[in-house]
This record gives C-alpha cells, sequence and structure tokens, in this order.
C-alpha cells in the first residue's frame, strides 16, 4: 500500500526545520507537495533547488475553505494511488490543518505524520503567556460567537487576510469594548517576527495580509462580561453564598412565589405597552426568579441550572422532531398535533385524564380557558360559534332570573357560567381571556387617569364631580387613544 508521508514546516524560517525532516525535503526523489508556497521554508528551500507542487491555484478557484481542502485531499489521494506521496504543510500537521483531517479519515491509503515544529511554542514565548492559565486555539474562518470564552487567553489563527480580520473585529465587539487591546502576531518565532498591539476597533486597518498572521485576545476581567450567563450564575451564587446578601440567602422555592407571578405580569404589560426597553428589564426579572430557583436547588443538592437547561433543550429537541429529526410537517396544525402526542408519550401514565396537568394557582378565568382548550382536543365543544353565542344568551337569562329571585348563591353561580362561556368564545376566536381583560383593565385605569387629570385641573376631586362631567371626560379619553 503506498502511502503520503506528512511533513510539518514550522511557524517561520529554515532554522525551525529539524535536520530529518529537512534531509527527507531536500532528499526527495518524487515531487513534493505542499499546501501552499506562502511560507518562508518554502521559498528558501526553492532557492536551494527543491521544486514543489503547491495547490495555491485551488484557493483562487474556490469560495469557501472547505471545499478547497476537500479538494486538497482527493488530489493526493489520488496520486498516492500510483506512488508513495510527500505533503508539508505549514506549523505541525495536527495543529489547525483541515486537509490532513480529511486525509486520516479515510482507510484506502496509509498516513504517516513526520512532526515539525508547532508555532504555538513560538507563540506563547513571544507573547509571554502561560497556556496553564486557559487557553483557547480558534479558527478564525469557522469559529461561532457563542464557543468563545473571554476569562481565557485568546488566539485566532488562519487571519489570512482582511476581510476575516474585519469579521473577527465585528464579533469580538458584540463582546468587548472598541478600545479592547488585542495583538496581531506574524511569523511568530521567526526572524521576520512582528507584533503589533492595536484597540480591537482598528484590528482590521492595522492588518497586513500573511498566511502566518494570528490575532492574540487577552482574557477580560469580568465587569466586562455582565452580559454573559458565566457572570450571571456567579453573581447569584455570590449574593447566595457567606458573604452574600442576607434577603437572597433567605429565599426559598416557596417565598419567591408571588415574585414569579408578578413578573409573568409585568411582562405581559410592558408586551401590551410595546415598550422594549420594559420588555429587556422584565424578562431580566423572570430569568432572575430561575436562577435563584436553580441557585435554591443548588444550595439544597437537588438540581443545579445545568439540569434546569438540559431540561427545556431535551424537551424542545424530543418535541420537534421535524426541526431536529426526519418528520416532515405541512401545517402549523399538524405542529399542534404532534406536540399534544409526543407530550402524552412524553408524560406516560402521569396524567390519568383530560384535564389534567393545568396549574391548581392559575387564575380561575385563565384555568377556564385551558380547561375547555383541553376539552375541545378531545372533541368535547361546539362546532360553530353561533352555538356558544347562544348559550351565552341562555347564561345570561338565567342570571337575570337569580337576581329577580334575590338568590345571592345562585346570581354567584349563574354569573360563573356566563364568565365561563366568555371563556370558551376566546378559546373559539384564538383570543387568551386573560390578556384580553387585562387590556380592558388597562385602558381603564388609562381613560380613568385622564379624568383626573382633567378634574384636578379645574380644582376637583372626582367624588365632587357629577358623572355627566366624568363621562364627558371619559370620551375625550376614548377620542384621544384614536390620534
Amino acid at each position: 500500500m503506498n502511502k503520503i508521508e506528512v511533513i510539518g514546516l514550522g511557524a517561520g524560517d529554515l532554522d525551525q526545520l529539524s535536520i530529518g525532516l529537512y534531509r527527507k525535503l531536500t532528499k526527495a526523489e518524487q515531487m513534493v507537495y505542499v499546501r501552499t508556497t506562502e511560507h518562508p521554508v518554502v521559498q528558501a528551500l526553492q532557492e536551494e533547488g527543491v521544486s514543489f507542487k503547491s495547490f495555491d491555484e485551488i484557493y483562487a478557484s474556490e469560495t469557501a475553505f472547505e471545499q478547497v481542502y476537500e479538494r486538497i485531499a482527493a488530489v493526493l489521494l489520488e496520486k498516492a494511488s500510483e506512488e508513495n506521496v510527500i505533503y508539508a504543510v505549514p506549523g505541525h500537521p495536527m495543529l489547525a490543518e483541515r486537509s490532513i483531517q480529511l486525509l486520516l479519515q479515510q482507510q484506502e491509503v496509509d498516513i504517516e505524520i513526520l512532526g515539525g515544529q508547532s508555532y504555538l511554542d513560538a507563540l506563547f514565548s513571544s507573547l509571554r503567556i502561560d497556556p496553564i492559565e486557559g487557553f483557547q486555539f480558534v479558527d478564525a474562518a469557522t469559529f461561532q460567537r457563542s464557543e468563545l470564552n473571554y476569562r481565557q487567553h485568546l488566539v485566532f489563527c488562519q487571519v489570512y487576510d482582511q476581510w476575516i480580520a474585519s469579521e473577527l473585529k465585528l464579533t469580538l465587539l458584540e463582546d468587548l469594548p472598541p478600545h479592547y487591546e488585542v495583538t496581531i502576531v506574524e511569523a511568530a518565532g521567526s526572524r521576520q517576527e512582528q507584533i503589533t498591539v492595536v484597540p480591537l476597533e482598528k484590528l482590521d486597518h492595522a492588518f497586513k495580509q500573511s498566511n502566518l498572521v494570528s490575532v492574540y485576545v487577552p482574557p477580560a476581567e469580568k465587569e466586562m462580561l455582565h452580559h454573559t450567563f458565566d457572570r450571571l450564575k456567579e453573581v447569584i451564587a455570590e449574593l447566595r453564598g457567606p458573604n452574600g446578601c442576607p434577603w437572597d440567602k433567605e429565599q426559598t422555592h416557596e417565598s419567591l412565589r408571588t415574585y414569579a407571578i408578578e413578573e409573568v405580569y409585568e411582562l405581559i404589560d410592558a408586551i401590551d405597552e410595546m415598550d422594549d426597553e420594559g420588555i429587556v428589564e422584565e424578562l431580566g426579572d423572570m430569568l432572575l426568579q430561575v436562577m435563584l430557583h436553580s441557585q435554591i436547588g443548588t444550595d439544597d443538592g437537588y438540581f443545579t441550572i445545568d439540569d434546569v437547561i438540559a431540561s427545556i433543550t431535551n424537551k424542545m429537541i424530543y418535541r420537534h422532531p421535524h426541526v431536529f429529526g426526519d418528520l416532515s410537517v405541512g401545517s402549523v396544525n399538524e405542529v399542534y398535533k404532534n406536540w399534544e402526542q409526543l407530550k402524552k408519550e412524553e408524560k406516560g401514565d402521569t396524567r390519568k385524564t383530560v384535564l389534567s396537568g393545568i396549574p391548581s394557582h392559575l387564575p380561575a378565568l385563565a384555568k377556564a380557558f385551558k380547561l375547555q382548550q383541553k376539552a375541545a382536543k378531545v372533541g368535547f365543544t361546539w362546532e360553530q360559534a353561533g352555538e356558544i353565542w347562544d348559550k351565552l344568551q341562555e347564561e345570561l337569562f338565567e342570571v337575570k332570573q337569580a337576581i329577580k329571585e334575590e338568590d345571592l348563591v345562585e346570581v354567584e353561580k349563574e354569573f360563573g357560567d356566563v364568565l365561563f362561556v366568555l371563556a370558551n368564545l376566546t378559546r373559539y376566536y384564538g383570543i387568551n381571556p386573560e390578556v384580553a381583560l387585562n387590556r380592558a383593565n388597562q385602558k381603564f385605569i388609562s381613560r380613568f387617569g385622564y379624568i383626573e387629570q382633567q378634574l384636578e385641573a379645574l380644582g376637583k376631586k372626582p367624588e365632587e364631580a357629577t358623572l355627566e362631567e366624568m363621562d364627558a371626560y371619559w370620551e375625550q379619553a376614548k377620542e384621544r387613544e384614536g390620534l
């Protein structure tokens, strides 16, 4: 079986190449393939008469790096079917070399790694950093922002050109301030080494195109990372820690219940008011509830925030097979149907009846809505809205009869029936009755507030005004809403 011998050319000049690899390259009887000729060692060996076949033309003809590396691997494997092949790459073959990883994935041709000096050794020396403190090595051309850990030393390799440098800068600016200093390192450890420290916002302007460029981002102080989830976890843990806040330390799941309810309604208010800043604040308050309950779980030894996140992540993947699996859906109704079926399978026999699973503390109107929603899913519902309207008229008549008879218990029951039917009507039209009633409450507060303002301007209190005066101002408030 023929083989491909892979040689690492080191990080910089010819001095970094071992004597054994130097002899291998200079005495090779067959053509030596190189990923690129844009490397000082290749240029020095060419001056000594060594011939190379490079893949630079593939870089010029493809638009994506993955396609480049796939084509390189394909060419090398084809050549190796005929004879042994030597393939040289910058640095060390096992460091940030995608073409090597593709070659190692196949079984037809033997791949022998002959070594080479990693440029990381030189980089650590040049930057004077110790990777034991925490180090992340990232491909600038393919990374995702969510992968970055700003509390560690960050080194971005493969910063080939100004476009990559610009994209890198824009991503880092999502998390770090414009004045944050980063370091551009070119040809680390060689005689051509250049180190330039620049503000992050100037990264792409100070960039000089080269295949030997890396960008170093030093660890960020925690004060810069208040927008990150890990920093939030630290803050909550500290609040409930030995030196934390007395109030936070004494909270329990039970004591926080009221706050959770309040935060939900405050979020609804912000949404109704289309207040983006308010929505951000209220979502933060809701997240605080999640974090406090999770920290209590951690402190008690029962669960952590990781368990909470894993639970919802697993649930979302399981209940969306049309996104994370191979199930096809043609409509939102099919999504609902699949969701309910998967929910049943997930819960098993824990819910014995159709109406099980509705929170006991849900407000009565919202509970009426959920009860009828669940009953409707198994066919227990009116087919036409007109039938529900007829039922509403029937219940209103029964209320009036109970009032005439002055039976307060029956009046209460019949008003409950009216509200129950109204909840069913909102369900039929796709309206949440709690949200609808909350809107009406807010509208009333706004209009009555306008009445109070107008009366105050006249030196009057509401109890001193006539009903006709207040009605007039009420109509003015309605007209103002239409502006």
